[in-house]
């Protein structure tokens, strides 16, 4: 036998070579592909519009000054994160739990951009309030910052201990794409499951039954931290993931829409306002002629893209974040946003709404008070508003993504004719 080892073992040797030129790259049509430039507006009090340390608020976007263009570009509760052409990622903004992932122990230093510290190529990131997160190009993820619930911080990858710079989760496959909610995390496999870890108190990680829901129960944190597959019943192919603050949405390759999480507005499109702790098909979204291609949700509302370039609302109407018009009321089937031209993606804050059209123009509406609209004034907005301002001159917006009081957008420069 002890002879079998070592020549199965020789053999292997020999073919790490091979091992390594097959090397998975992951892709994911939710990867940014177009590098621009990354512009800021709202509030900034901690630094999260990494415009340095006098400017701590912005009526209208303002250029953020980065050392390469941006592919990506994630507005989380109090931080921001982008990601460069190169896959290189830089963060700004408040650093108290570590969700910016590098030392700013220099005074100011996280007020402006600087970068986070790892070795391989990233593809991707997601922030929420406290936390961050990267996915390399070979599908591995990494995570950095916190983790919270109702009763403060539950830690990231240990229980309550917070990660200030990057830590890698295990993950038993490759990761292809990454999606944040307000504490938790949502990763989408090669293979079609999803892993989730973070809180699980509104049931947003749709694998822990209520009774486990406050820290884990008996069970302790661990069973939170630690991500782990998303069961549903008959074997599901999953082939997208999208999140809200405390719901998570995923399509599957039938073209069916699951949720799980918070829908005390009906935000989750079911027909009753109790957590859902394990994903519920929403039969809302079932429509023969529509097939969903984005979904976002703020703290209450949920914004729901199709493939023709319609937008939808569903959830909480206050201050005019459902965009149906003056005095609307909350609603839990997705309702037409109408009065803007086809749209490619759709963003949410906390209480905001964002539309980007395939022209390259960005719609607001919803709560005024952060001045996250882009309107120069602190009015709700009932129904979209095209956004101008001195740098969206002659840009086209690619991406837009709503923190809790600040809004990242990114732009290219429109090609002349």
């Amino acid at each position: 036998h002890a002879c079998q080892k070592v020549a199965t073992k020789r053999k292997s040797e020999a073919t790490v070579e091979d091992k390594d030129a097959k090397k998975v790259k992951v892709s994911h049509r939710s990867h940014g592909k177009e590098a621009g430039l990354v512009l800021v507006l709202g509030q900034g009090d901690v630094g999260q519009l990494g415009l340095g340390e006098v400017i701590t608020e912005r009526k209208k976007p303002a250029l953020v000054t980065l050392p390469e263009q941006m592919v990506q570009v994630v507005a989380g509760g109090m931080h921001t994160v982008c990601l460069s052409e190169s896959g290189k990622v830089y963060t700004f903004g408040c650093n108290d739990e570590g969700a910016l992932g590098r030392d700013s122990s220099e005074e100011g230093s996280e007020t402006v951009p600087g970068k986070v510290e790892l070795n391989e190529k990233v593809v991707q990131v997601s922030g929420g309030d406290s936390h961050s997160a990267a996915l390399t190009e070979e599908g591995l993820v990494y995570v950095w910052g916190s983790f919270r619930d109702n009763n403060g911080v539950i830690g990231l990858l240990e229980p309550m201990k917070t990660c200030k710079l990057p830590s890698k989760l295990s993950i038993p496959e490759p990761v292809v794409k990454i999606i944040s909610g307000n504490d938790h995390l949502v990763m989408l496999t090669m293979d079609g499951n999803l892993y989730t870890s973070g809180c699980a108190e509104q049931g947003q990680l749709g694998r822990i039954p209520e009774y486990f829901s406050n820290r884990g129960g008996r069970q302790g944190l661990d069973r939170l931290l630690e991500p782990q597959m998303v069961k549903v019943k008959g074997k599901v192919h999953f082939t997208d993931a999208f999140c809200g603050a405390y719901v998570t949405f995923a399509l599957s390759d039938k073209g069916y829409v699951y949720g799980f999480g918070l829908s005390n507005y009906y935000q989750l499109g079911t027909k009753s306002t109790k957590l859902c702790f394990v994903p519920i098909k929403l039969t809302c979204f079932k429509n023969s002629t529509t097939s969903w291609v984005d979904f976002t949700g703020g703290q209450h509302h949920t914004l729901c893209l199709d493939s023709e370039g319609r937008v939808y609302s569903l959830g909480r109407a206050e201050y005019g974040r459902l965009g149906l018009g003056e005095g609307a009321e909350e609603t839990s089937e997705p309702t037409l946003v109408t009065g803007m031209e086809a749209v490619c993606r759709v963003a949410c804050g906390t209480t905001v709404s964002y539309a980007v059209t395939r022209e390259g123009d960005v719609y607001s509406w919803g709560m005024g008070t952060n001045m996250q609209l882009g309107t120069g004034e602190e009015d709700d907005e009932w129904s979209p508003v095209k956004m101008n301002g001195k740098q969206l001159e002659n840009r086209a917006v690619l991406m837009v993504s709503s923190g809790g009081q600040h809004t990242a957008l990114l732009v290219k420069d429109k090609q002349e004719s």
